[in-house]
């Protein structure tokens, strides 16, 4: 029986084969299939290989292939996750556009008091425009709320100048 070497039109060991191709180092699915094949082919007639052992590795391919996607679905619900993450500290801190709040200052690394104007997203960090400063939200130490509006009108008499505030509503009959 004649054994070929290995040679560079090799699907398996060829630079151009698919595995290559896509940046893999690792053999893919269709490599194996061609190798087991090939292992099927060239066994001694006299002598096969035992069934269970193609079957055997076969079953550990597929495991192989199903753990390998299942990664594949983790980390997309990681990006996911990330990204849920990212828009929650935007909503959060949308909250806050035109509220007065203390901050520790991240160029100073003292305690600051500002109205906020706005919020935007840079670098995976929600960045609050304070005063015309970026700071980030988790620098916010205390929300003390819109700046109190003095809304009552001043309470004058009904002669005209400012008094008690109460009117003669007496009548008679």
């Amino acid at each position: 029986m004649t054994i070929n070497g290995i040679q560079s039109t090799d699907p398996l060991t060829s630079p151009t084969s698919a595995p290559a191709a896509t940046g893999s180092s690792a053999l893919g699915k269709d490599a194996f299939m061609t190798l087991l094949v090939d292992q099927i082919k060239n066994q001694d007639p006299l002598s096969p290989s035992d069934n269970t052992q193609y079957l055997a590795q076969l079953a550990q391919f597929s495991s192989l292939e199903q753990m390998q996607s299942l990664n594949d679905n983790i980390v997309g619900l990681a990006v996911l996750q990330q990204n849920n993450a990212l828009m929650s500290q935007l909503t959060q801190s949308s909250t806050l556009i035109g509220q007065t709040v203390m901050y520790t200052d991240p160029s100073t690394g003292e305690s600051a008091t500002g109205a906020v104007g706005s919020v935007k997203i840079q670098d995976n960090v929600a960045l609050l425009s304070i005063n015309g400063e970026d700071v980030p939200l988790a620098n916010v130490t205390q929300v003390l709320g819109h700046e109190p509006v003095d809304t009552t009108p001043p309470v004058t008499g009904t002669d005209g100048d400012a008094g008690t505030g109460t009117t003669d509503t007496t009548t008679t009959n």
